[in-house]
């Protein structure tokens, strides 16, 4: 640590229990990072089962750490290790914070969760800040409605930890559509600390694969529909099928990506009431959905948080039906969306109705794009993610050199 080094040093923590969210997201923040300053490598923490299924930029690059899975009564446990979660756990904390001494990051970005899964970054963010590491916080858009949220949040100690660890809050959204901390009786200093990014504009892949098995489909002739991960993606590929089947006429060709959570069985299922229609594709996973995103003529989707980004990116037409269970978060981001003008919503209740969903979708050819709506920063979420950064990144080598009195004392 007493050695002078010319480049920069950036950590990413995801917990990534379940789903591709996360990963998404932290994966965008480094490559951002790495595109924009030559002298900065990333290293991601992740739990991921997938990550390695996801190209990375060079400086970029990731430590896969034991994953966990949240089963439906709120416990974790082991997602491949036949151990105890606790034990699970413990692995987890010492392989993050043995990477993060070793490392010995310019700064550290923690993703959603202020200690980590179950507290297991507590100790890293002891180490860290013994050190003067600037330690930030991101959140997405939107993390619950606010009861949910206060309850998890006094369960889990964040808000004495946003108090006690983190110099600035990075809110990967914009007010208008919502502040993720609403109705929490947070620390004023805290407040101060919260700074809006605006969303995460994504790109076309610098090295775009292969065609793949949907080659053939029409460019800008289809609709693209995706359930995110996948996990929780059942109800709307079993609505959109309905309406396929129940009435075809005026509908554009489909191409449904299932995620890859979505169990095998039920993706079997899907696939083989798709083959029954001549103008419905399926395919598992596409690690660069943005190239079918640029592709789709509109896009189905329930509204996590990557996905919006990547339709506000892409400029498309939107149906969202967002799930309400567990969480709320889709929800709300959806109808905040809509109300904005920047997407249209069809309820859960509504979207059971073949008929209903099937008027949505061919609405979708008259949908204005999200361009049509001017919001100032809307998409500026990467450009401001790497000014802040170059603010903190500066600040550490010259702390580090001379010493500097932190931004949350």
């Amino acid at each position: 640590m007493s050695e002078r080094r010319d480049h920069k040093r950036v950590l990413i923590y995801s917990h990534d229990s379940f789903g591709l969210g996360h990963l998404r997201r932290c994966r965008a923040i480094a490559h951002a990072l790495v595109d924009a300053d030559a002298s900065v490598s990333v290293l991601i923490l992740s739990g991921s089962p997938i990550i390695g299924s996801f190209d990375f930029r060079s400086r970029v690059d990731f430590v896969r750490i034991p994953g966990v899975i949240k089963l439906r009564n709120g416990e974790y446990v082991s997602l491949n290790l036949h151990i105890d979660i606790e034990e699970t756990l413990a692995m987890r904390s010492s392989i993050i914070r043995h990477t993060a001494d070793i490392f010995d990051p310019d700064m550290l970005i923690v993703d959603k969760e202020p200690l980590g899964l179950r507290g297991e970054v507590r100790p890293t963010l002891d180490l860290l800040r013994m050190r003067g590491t600037p330690l930030i916080l991101g959140l997405r858009d939107v993390m619950d409605e606010p009861s949910a949220l206060e309850i998890e949040w006094e369960r889990k100690q964040a808000i004495p930890a946003l108090s006690a660890y983190y110099d600035e809050i990075w809110v990967y959204g914009l007010p208008q559509i919502c502040d993720p901390l609403e109705g929490l009786d947070l620390p004023a200093s805290v407040r101060r600390r919260m700074l809006y990014t605006g969303y995460l504009r994504r790109q076309m892949p610098a090295s775009p694969g292969a065609a793949g098995p949907h080659a053939d489909l029409p460019d800008g002739g289809f609709l693209l529909v995706t359930g995110g991960g996948g996990g929780d993606g059942d109800d709307l590929c079993d609505t959109v099928l309905a309406a396929y089947e129940s009435a075809s006429d005026g509908l554009p060709p489909a191409l449904f990506v299932f995620g890859p959570f979505m169990l095998p069985d039920h993706q079997a299922a899907f696939a083989a009431r798709a083959a029954r229609l001549g103008m419905v594709r399926t395919i598992t996973f596409d690690a660069q959905l943005e190239t079918l995103m640029a592709r789709a003529v509109g896009v189905v989707a329930m509204g996590g948080y990557n996905t919006f980004c990547e339709i506000l990116s892409f400029d498309k037409p939107a149906l969202l039906v967002p799930r309400t269970t567990p969480r709320r978060e889709q929800y709300i981001r959806a109808c905040r969306a809509a109300n904005l003008g920047l997407v249209s919503v069809l309820s859960d209740h509504d979207s059971r109705d073949p008929r209903t969903m099937a008027a949505a979708l061919r609405q979708l050819a008259q949908q204005r794009r999200p361009s049509s709506v001017v919001i100032p920063g809307l998409l500026d979420g990467t450009a401001n993610v790497n000014r802040l950064a170059q603010q903190w990144l500066g600040d550490r080598r010259s702390a580090r050199w001379g010493g500097r009195v932190r931004r949350n004392a």
